[in-house]
């Protein structure tokens, strides 16, 4: 405010900064944020599917194993372990995770205690699908197919290995003629079955769908596959886009 002449206040004329000198969190075009999708928000139900059960698959709720020694507040985690006509597997439960079981329709159904916490829904899902993946594993099974494209390149089940130790009685080993001037012998992991139907064709038969997945890359990555001439160890129906080749 200015003073004049007459002895009264004159206002002054007010100036509007820059754009660039306002702070984002005041200009009200930065205070509404874009979806780049049109649909609404949706949480995932796959935690809460029914998990079906084959007529041969038992569930049974194991008691948490006692420690000794210092006494903590961390809840242990609830073991179910899973017996069917493969074998016997085992799941680790969160606390906050229960499990009911409907005997006459056959089917299993996963809970938590609060469904608006992020961590429990996260962990909704991940706990459904690893009981569903060894459900499967111990009924059916869980398979790798391995094709190894290339000259020369094959692979064998050997009983014994001359590079590798075994890790454990009766171990078996995978040999493979890749490219390089001596066999690749890797240790078949206890719980896995590995064949060979054809020179060029890896077979690896499991309950444990990770072991089984995790031992198949380990053969791949022996020989990745190159997109100049498709060569490689290619796991299930895995495929790669060849590339032009370099012109000099």
């Amino acid at each position: 405010m200015a003073i004049t002449k007459c002895g009264k206040l004159a206002r002054q004329p007010i100036v509007a900064l820059p754009d660039f000198l306002v702070p984002s969190l005041h200009n009200p075009a930065f205070r509404t944020r874009r979806s780049f999708a049109s649909s609404a928000p949706r949480s995932s139900r796959v935690g809460a599917a029914p998990i079906a059960l084959p007529s041969d698959v038992h569930l049974r709720l194991l008691d948490p194993p006692k420690r000794r020694g210092a006494v903590t507040r961390i809840e242990p985690p609830k073991i179910v372990q899973i017996e069917g006509p493969l074998g016997k597997a085992s799941v680790a439960l969160p606390p906050f995770v229960s499990y009911n079981i409907d005997e006459a329709a056959k089917k299993a159904t996963l809970s938590v205690l609060d469904q608006k916490s992020r961590d429990q829904r996260e962990m909704w899902g991940t706990t459904r699908s690893y009981l569903q993946n060894h459900i499967l594993g111990v009924s059916e099974g869980h398979t790798a197919i391995l094709r190894l494209v290339g000259v020369g390149y094959r692979a064998t089940v050997e009983p014994s290995a001359i590079t590798v130790k075994p890790e454990y009685p009766g171990q078996q080993f995978v040999s493979l003629k890749v490219g390089y001037s001596h066999p690749i012998e890797l240790g078949i992991p206890l719980g896995v079955k590995a064949s060979t139907p054809l020179p060029t064709r890896i077979l690896l038969e499991g309950i444990d769908k990770e072991v089984v997945n995790s031992f198949a890359a380990s053969i791949r990555r022996w020989r990745k596959p190159e997109p100049y001439k498709g060569k490689g160890i290619f796991v299930n129906e895995e495929t790669i886009k060849l590339k032009a080749k370099k012109i000099k």
